[in-house]
């Protein structure tokens, strides 16, 4: 995290002077011997090497609260693909350098010979445990899906050097360029065919479907996979990519308020119920609501993205990301037992936000963590104090997400949601990336900041 840092503080002028934590923050050696901990022994040990499926390749899906292979294992390209990310990641910062190595040319290989489209290319959303594709209707293949793929294979290639790697994940954006993107009005199209056509929106589609939108999730995600590549292959293209998602992301998917829209018709115009009535605004919670979540993150990467860019006065974006920190602070903040909500929304002729999902899932509470933290280097002397709420952050995920005993993060705060506590680890929609990333990213940084000449 330290590229973000250290290169705005003196361009931009609403920023404060970087002063010495205040004093009654808790001392970074000790958030370090924890988070050194949780990172560690209380995920990545347990998740790996537990779950490299070494019958038909690839990693297992489903791990019980327990941490054994459970019974459902159908395999989706968004966890085999951050499984990969993982475990390269892991590669640069632990002795077992090799070992992680394996692990991730291990899930490698099964995405070239299993996961990929030997026909129509691009990589296949689901398929079976042995590698066979399920091809359900309007599910096939995602720019979603193959923005992790790209994503994994280039942070892979950067930890191991393996050039096939690199060509499979130049590839894909090759193929995402000729399928999904629009030249029109820009960004990409998420729902694809097995043939990689983006699929129409027809009356056949229930209202509740996202087939034919556009999306903040796969955007954002898009962006996150494109700036990863673009470290490692600073291609034109790629870069004009990279800036036009970063561009849509901050200027219109992102409202004046400081949340995203989730989706959008081809021409951007936001899908939204607001002039239905609360029943059917619940019915389409999915498409319409404002994820804290989801703005959190982003306008961690959004910086990402800048930098990679060589952006590092982009005084625009980062005072968009703080507006989009603190809008999610001020509305979907649990302000007793700390951590985010799921979900919010501003009902019509109403100024003020509605909770309306009190849930905290675990991504999201990962996320906050990374970016608080972020947030509080660059605005150090800032009237949010997210230094206060950075390590508030990391108290509530300790009390109710780490689970001390197995192991692993529950996949929702036990404060709402008590029986997440014999719920699963491990499925397709849940691995260690979310929390790896963010507990290595804010290790890196207190490490920076307890040793500046170390900086770079």
């Amino acid at each position: 995290m330290k590229f973000i840092f250290l290169n705005l503080f003196s361009v931009l002028i609403f920023t404060s002077c970087v002063t010495t934590p205040k004093s009654e923050n808790v001392d970074n050696g000790i958030l370090l011997q924890e988070l050194e901990f949780a990172a560690k022994e209380q995920l990545l040990d347990k998740w790996y090497p537990l779950t490299l499926d070494y019958d038909e390749g690839g990693y297992y899906s489903q791990i019980t609260r327990k941490f054994e292979i459970g019974e459902v294992h159908d395999k989706m390209i968004v966890t085999q693909a951050r499984h990969i990310w993982t475990n390269a990641k892991a590669a640069g910062f632990y002795s077992e350098k090799e070992e992680y190595l394996e692990n991730a040319e291990h899930g490698f290989n099964f995405l070239r010979d299993r996961m990929w489209d030997p026909v129509h290319g691009g990589f296949y959303s689901l398929v079976t445990k042995e590698g066979e594709p399920i091809l359900q209707k309007g599910q096939e293949k995602s720019a979603y899906g193959n923005a992790f793929a790209i994503y994994g294979l280039a942070e892979f290639y950067r930890a191991s050097g393996n050039e096939e790697a690199l060509e499979l994940a130049r590839n894909t954006f090759y193929w995402m360029e000729a399928m999904a993107h629009d030249p029109e009005h820009k960004g990409y199209f998420n729902v694809l065919g097995l043939d990689g056509k983006p699929i129409e929106r027809t009356p056949e589609w229930p209202s509740t479907s996202d087939v034919g939108y556009k999306d903040q999730n796969s955007s954002i995600h898009l962006l996150e996979a494109f700036t990863t590549l673009y470290e490692v292959w600073p291609d034109a293209l790629l870069r004009e990519r990279l800036e036009e998602m970063l561009i849509l992301i901050r200027d219109t998917i992102t409202t004046e308020k400081g949340h995203m829209n989730l989706f959008f018709q081809p021409d951007w115009t936001p899908v939204s119920f607001k002039d239905k009535s609360k029943e059917e605004i619940a019915k389409h919670y999915y498409l319409d609501h404002v994820s804290f979540g989801h703005d959190v993150e982003t306008a961690y990467l959004m910086l990402e993205a800048a930098h990679a860019l060589g952006r590092e006065n982009d005084s625009l974006t980062l005072q968009k990301g703080k507006i989009m920190v603190d809008h999610s602070l001020r509305t979907g903040w649990d302000p007793k037992a700390g951590g985010f909500y799921d979900g919010g929304y501003y009902y019509q002729g109403e100024d003020q936000i509605k909770i309306v999902n009190h849930r905290k899932n675990w991504w999201a509470q990962a996320e906050g963590l990374n970016t608080l933290l972020i947030m509080s280097q660059y605005f150090p002397e800032d009237e949010m104090n997210y230094r206060r709420y950075f390590e508030e952050q990391w108290d509530y995920i300790q009390t109710y997400i780490l689970d001390d005993e197995y192991g692993g993060w529950y996949e929702w705060g036990l404060d709402k949601n008590p029986e997440a506590k014999d719920g699963l680890k491990g499925h397709i929609w849940k691995a260690s990336y979310h929390n790896f990333r963010a507990l290595n990213n804010v290790i890196t940084e207190l490490e920076q900041m307890e040793n500046p000449e170390v900086q770079n």
